[in-house]
């Protein structure tokens, strides 16, 4: 396949000149293909995907109508890093419009601010309105600090806002005790008893566990109990903002043409208010949806889990 990669060395391989080569690629006997590199997935991370799916699917339902929990007390979290401007952006003009200009210190290094976010199933009437729109809140990793020298734009001692640049379970826990917990309890919808919520988060190192002894101290209060729950290994897939809402509010936010750091932090809070709640909800039938790929496989991921594990013991 290496001597492959451009038309002269296919057509020294094939011992015919470039232009042959070319008129057999314009009739499509030969055709160009880009090959992806594909992230690889062990045996035991899919059988893990598989078990967190069938968790997610009514006991009584199986196996003659599978049905999905209606997933109504799911809470899911994910940062992102939110970057003032793309390396490229395309805009159209008009023939005599002049083209915009855009400059920036470095292309490498944008500014960007890291987020977290939080979303739940929205709940819609039986009139078809809104009742929930599922989200709960955006917040940005954000430090208060105060210049430290006068310039043109500012004043000795004026009050800055500054990106965090590690984000590390300090910060983590700090978000979720203090910004997750009271947006949920406010926000939340009306509900007889115990209010018992799952927070769906990844396995990175910044998050904290359950079993985390300054949680412990938080994770009830009133009538909420809040368990914290991790998705499986290598799966964006399973988690719904980095499965598309994400992916909305940037887009949303690219529209906005921030120029400043404080101009971008409300630009994404702003398109993270504005995406309509059908967006979000249409996330959550795409979950189900990757949930069902991740099912149809169940017969090959068994087999070749149980042939892995008995090279293993031999």
């Amino acid at each position: 396949m290496g001597d492959r990669t451009c038309i002269i060395d296919l057509a020294r391989m094939l011992n015919l000149s470039p232009t042959t080569v070319w008129r057999l690629i314009k009739r499509k006997v030969l055709k160009a293909h880009s090959s992806p590199l594909c992230p690889g997935i062990s045996e035991t991370c899919k059988m893990t995907r598989m078990r967190w799916v069938l968790r997610l699917i009514m006991d009584y339902s199986i196996p003659h109508d599978p049905t999905y929990y209606g997933m109504y007390d799911f809470i899911h979290i994910d940062e992102k890093w939110f970057f003032l401007t793309q390396k490229s952006q395309r805009v159209y003009l008009a023939n005599n419009e002049p083209k915009p200009h855009r400059i920036g210190k470095s292309k490498t290094k944008i500014p960007k601010f890291m987020f977290m976010a939080a979303v739940a199933r929205p709940r819609w009437g039986d009139d078809g309105n809104c009742e929930f729109d599922g989200k709960l809140g955006i917040f940005p990793f954000t430090n208060s600090v105060a210049a430290k020298r006068t310039s043109k734009n500012k004043v000795k001692g004026t009050i800055e806002t500054k990106p965090v640049k590690s984000v590390n379970q300090i910060a983590t826990r700090d978000m979720m005790i203090n910004k997750l917990i009271p947006a949920i309890k406010e926000k939340w919808p009306p509900h007889v008893g115990e209010k018992v919520i799952y927070i769906i988060q990844d396995n990175a190192k910044a998050h904290i566990l359950q079993s985390d002894l300054e949680w412990q101290q938080h994770y009830k209060q009133d009538e909420f109990t809040f368990v914290l729950t991790q998705q499986p290994a290598n799966s964006p897939d399973c988690n719904i903002l980095d499965l598309g809402f994400f992916r909305s509010i940037q887009s949303l936010m690219h529209k906005k043409m921030p120029k400043t750091v404080e101009d971008l932090s409300g630009a994404v809070m702003d398109s993270y208010k504005e995406l309509h709640p059908k967006t979000l909800s249409n996330v959550w039938m795409t979950l189900q949806y990757v949930g069902n790929e991740i099912l149809k496989h169940k017969e090959t991921i068994t087999t070749n889990f149980h042939t892995t594990r008995k090279k293993i013991r031999g």
